[in-house]
C-alpha cells in the first residue's frame, strides 16, 4: 500500500546525492589538477550482497522480487588527464600521464596531487601552499632557496649557474580507484605508492581540471528536475493516502 513512498523518498535522497556530486565538480572547475567524480546507485540487496562481500542470492526475499528502495553504490573518480595549460610561472608544474605529486603534509600525512602550483615556504623549501612541503624522487623534502630555477621534463631542477637543486618525485599507483581515497580539492592520500622512474613533467604549466562543463551542466538540471518531480508526486501521493484513510474511516 505504500510502496510508492519508497520509490519516491529513495528516488529524492539519490537525485539529491547526484546533485552534491555534481555540484562539487562545478565548484572545482577552476581547480588544477582536480579531477571529477561520478556517483552511481543500485538497489539495497545489491549493496548489502556487497557489503557482505558475496554475490550469493541464495536468500529467502522479503516482499517478493520488488526493489522499493535505492542506495548509493560508488562513487567513483575519473582519472583521465586534463588539458596542460601554460601559466609562465616559474614553480608551476604539470604532469603527463598516471602520476601524482606528493606532499608531506604538516599534519605527518601524505598527500597526493596533480596541481602543481607550488611555492617557497619561509626555509626556502618547495610547498603546497597551506598542506606541507613536496617530496622529491629521493624521498627527502626539496629545498630550492630560490625561484629563478630552470627545469626539464623529468622533472629536475636547476638554477641559473646548472647546478641540480632537486628532482620532482613523480608517484604512481597499481590502482587508482583501490588504493586511493579522495580527500577534497584534488587531494588523495593512499597506500602503494611507486616512484615513477620515467615521467613526463611540463614546466610553467598547470592541469586543467577534467570536469566537462557542458556534461555536468546537464547532469545538473536532470537531477534538479528529477527530485522536483519526485517531490510533486510524492506530495500527491500523500494526499491521495490521506485522503483514502479518511474516506475507509467513515465507512
Amino acid at each position: 500500500m505504500f510502496r510508492g513512498f519508497y520509490n519516491l523518498t529513495s528516488g529524492m535522497l539519490t537525485q539529491q546525492r547526484n546533485l552534491d556530486v555534481v555540484g562539487n565538480n562545478l565548484t572545482n572547475v577552476s581547480t588544477s589538477g582536480f579531477k571529477q567524480s561520478r556517483y552511481t546507485a543500485t538497489t539495497f540487496d545489491e549493496v548489502m550482497l556487497s557489503w557482505a562481500g558475496t554475490k550469493d542470492k541464495s536468500y529467502q526475499e522479503i516482499g517478493g522480487p520488488y526493489a522499493y528502495i535505492r542506495a548509493t553504490s560508488q562513487i567513483y573518480t575519473d582519472y583521465s588527464q586534463g588539458l596542460p595549460e601554460p601559466t609562465n610561472i616559474t614553480l608551476d608544474f604539470a604532469i603527463e600521464g598516471a602520476g601524482f605529486f606528493a606532499i608531506r603534509g604538516d599534519d605527518g600525512q601524505t598527500y597526493y596531487t596533480r596541481s602543481g602550483t607550488f611555492t617557497l615556504d619561509n626555509e626556502g623549501y618547495l610547498c603546497y601552499p597551506g598542506k606541507g612541503r613536496i617530496i622529491g624522487a629521493d624521498g627527502q623534502d626539496i629545498r630550492l632557496n630560490t625561484d629563478r630555477i630552470d627545469a626539464d621534463k623529468s622533472g629536475n631542477m636547476y638554477n641559473y649557474d646548472g647546478n641540480l637543486l632537486g628532482t620532482l618525485g613523480i608517484y604512481t599507483f597499481a590502482d587508482n580507484e583501490a588504493q586511493l581515497q579522495h580527500e577534497g580539492e584534488g587531494f588523495f592520500t593512499g597506500q602503494g605508492a611507486q616512484l615513477d622512474e620515467n615521467p613526463l613533467v611540463h614546466w610553467q604549466y598547470l592541469e586543467r581540471a577534467n570536469v566537462d562543463m557542458i556534461q555536468q551542466m546537464t547532469e545538473l538540471l536532470t537531477c534538479q528536475r528529477s527530485l522536483q518531480s519526485a517531490a510533486q508526486v510524492s506530495k500527491m501521493y500523500d494526499n491521495m493516502m490521506t485522503k483514502t484513510t479518511n474516506d475507509v474511516g467513515r465507512l
